[in-house]
């Protein structure tokens, strides 16, 4: 029988992983590779999620990688905007596409009975090839061709069907813009993936969130029918299980630090990807906090204590002054709320230089 990890034990594994239980040295571009990817629904959020990671960082330095085209923000796992290297962005776009395709299928199928989608597409690639597009421009321009048809699921084909990246001023720092559409291809000046590599994309995330099930793979990615997969990398990894029996893969030289290692508090923006790729996701989040986290269109920003989400935070800025407001789900012990408050400071202190501080906990 495989050799089980407690959930404290799994924990610490991810935590070193994501790089949350030492800062690390490195670039941007550098830990959101290692990462495989950054959830970026929240235009600002990586900005959080590689500070609370990366030794050092400021924003300019995603905000240079994204005007560089070093990194792009495009549509991949769960069919949620995701920020990677221009250099993966091919690779797993082409891997999920089945489940995009499926999101056609379901939420877009009575508005797209009937059409021909791959007509709708080339309509889509001449428009973007002519200019950048807001995702209503994109749907305007095709509904004039199909006036029968809603613009957003005219223009949703294109964006499943298509990989497009949002090109800034989008996501940069103290610029941002709404949304603009542009082919991937053209912009990254990579060519599209042929086929994707499935086996080496599921070690990517084997470095990055093991130890793990099949299922959890399938959450982070949003597939399914991925046990083929694991099955032809079985003789490669390590074998484990939880405390519930379910079986876990892993790298072999993974890190799989003990449970006594210190977890330092930690500041996770909204949406970030330690909380939303594994099935049992009780390596650090409770249920009950995972309730409380989360919203209608998706989840709160959190922060962790002895690696267990303890509750939410929200940061309030203006043009002299920002609030950081720091809900604990349950009460702080002394230690825990100066660790807390200290970390908060630091974060206000990254967020906004030289302006007023205001940092409140309630529980």
């Amino acid at each position: 029988m495989p050799p089980m990890l407690e959930r404290r034990e799994l924990g610490r594994a991810l935590l070193a992983r994501q790089m949350l239980l030492e800062r690390v040295d490195a670039t941007a571009e550098e830990a959101i590779a290692r990462l495989a990817g950054m959830q970026a629904q929240a235009p600002y959020a990586p900005y959080f999620g590689l500070w609370t990671r990366v030794r050092g960082f400021g924003t300019d330095d995603l905000a240079d990688a994204l005007t560089g085209r070093r990194v792009v923000r495009v549509a991949l796992m769960r069919s949620t905007v995701h920020l990677v290297t221009a250099t993966d962005c091919h690779s797993l776009r082409t891997w999920v596409q089945p489940a995009l395709d499926r999101e056609l299928d379901t939420a877009y199928k009575k508005a797209l009975a009937g059409l021909d989608l791959a007509v709708v597409v080339e309509a889509g690639r001449v428009l973007l090839d002519e200019r950048h597009l807001t995702p209503k421009e994109l749907g305007q321009a095709l509904h004039e061709r199909w006036p029968d048809r809603e613009p957003r699921a005219l223009a949703t084909v294109v964006r499943n069907r298509v990989p497009l990246v949002q090109v800034p001023p989008r996501a940069v720092w103290g610029v941002g813009g709404a949304t603009r559409y542009a082919m991937a291809a053209p912009w990254t000046g990579t060519a599209p993936a042929s086929a994707p590599d499935p086996e080496r994309i599921v070690l990517r995330y084997l470095a990055a969130f093991g130890p793990a099930s099949v299922k959890d793979v399938q959450t982070w990615a949003g597939l399914t029918r991925l046990h083929a997969v694991m099955e032809r990398l079985r003789p490669r990894l390590a074998v484990f299980r939880d405390e519930h029996g379910v079986e876990l893969f892993d790298l072999p030289d993974a890190p799989r630090p003990g449970a006594d290692v210190p977890a330092p508090v930690r500041f996770l923006p909204e949406y970030d990807n330690l909380l939303a790729s594994h099935a049992d996701r009780t390596r650090v989040i409770s249920d009950e906090a995972r309730r409380r986290v989360g919203t209608r269109n998706g989840m709160r920003a959190t922060f962790l204590v002895d690696g267990q989400v303890r509750g939410a935070w929200k940061l309030d800025t203006h043009r002299t002054s920002a609030t950081l407001e720091i809900d604990s789900f349950w009460p702080l012990s002394a230690a825990e709320r100066a660790e807390v408050e200290a970390e908060g400071a630091r974060l206000l202190e990254f967020a906004a230089p030289g302006a007023a501080h205001d940092l409140r906990v309630t529980t």
